[in-house]
């Protein structure tokens, strides 16, 4: 399923009043179009593109899916329909997908990355999204070969340093258990300590905040000893990027959580040329 409702706003967006500009000089015309890559990565938003082509009139065919990698001059759609639509529907279009293959091909590269220096850790993103396109960053993580974390504050419990200054680590996790049962518990520490009293009280997940290498090693090795690493998923956060993960090498945690994934998007180059055609079909 894709958010129709928000695309057909992303539209409306762009054409409060049409677009004069192909309304003033191009005649009511059938032609053709393509979508090119212009660069090496890997494409997101196939579906959001289709979509939003069809509700301009114009058949988008993919010649490529979601996940897939693809290099510069690679063409990614080939469009047939009202020049109008074509046109209308362009920078909408553009503007998804570039934003969603920038993030599906951060998260792959970054994911192999994180995988050659901590064998087994899976890379997740944040909450730390573009207000009203979080759906759409959250499938981008997903086809890059990300976990995409807590779509939500409603999806999963996480205990963050705000709520413990106002409740202590051990009944804050009390609190949260018999709130539910059906929901994971997560909890923010930021020392070896604290780390060992919330797997003690019964946390699901511990999230390493803002770790260097050698506290996070030694959480890992007084878990192990303390007969607690087992039975608890470990995730490290706060400020991971590809330029200092290396850092983190030999750390045997499972998730490593980054803001970057999505708040500093590259977005990622695509182009669409419109075919000249040989002779006008008017509509």
């Amino acid at each position: 399923m894709i958010p129709v409702d928000a695309l057909r706003r992303f539209l409306a967006e762009d054409l409060p009043f049409g677009d004069v500009t192909t309304d003033a000089i191009i005649p009511a015309t059938v032609g053709r179009a393509g979508i090119f890559a212009r660069e090496t990565g890997v494409i997101a938003g196939i579906d959001e593109g289709v979509f939003l082509f069809g509700e301009c009139g114009v058949e988008a065919r993919p010649l490529t899916q979601d996940g897939a990698w693809v290099d510069p001059d690679q063409q990614i759609f080939d469009l047939t329909g009202p020049v109008h639509g074509i046109l209308q529907a362009e920078r909408t279009v553009l503007n998804i997908m570039g934003r969603m293959s920038g993030i599906a091909t951060a998260t792959r590269r970054f994911s192999a990355l994180v995988s050659s220096v901590m064998p087994g850790a899976r890379v997740a993103g944040t909450r730390k999204t573009a207000p009203g396109l979080r759906i759409f960053d959250k499938k981008a993580i997903i086809i890059g070969g990300g976990d995409p974390h807590r779509y939500s504050l409603s999806d999963a419990i996480l205990i963050k340093d705000n709520h413990l200054a106002l409740v202590g680590i051990e009944e804050a996790v009390r609190r949260a258990r018999i709130f539910s049962r059906y929901k994971i518990i997560e909890i923010e520490v930021e020392t070896s300590e604290d780390a060992i009293t919330a797997a003690s009280a019964g946390a699901d997940i511990l999230l390493l905040d803002n770790m260097d290498p050698a506290t996070v090693k030694r959480t890992i090795a007084l878990l192990s000893s303390s007969g607690l690493r087992d039975q608890i998923a470990v995730e490290l956060s706060g400020g991971i990027t590809p330029d200092n993960a290396g850092s983190y090498a030999g750390c045997e945690i499972d998730l490593v959580s980054s803001g970057w994934l999505t708040h500093s998007v590259k977005n990622f180059d695509l182009s669409l040329d419109i075919k000249k055609a040989e002779r006008v079909v008017k509509l």
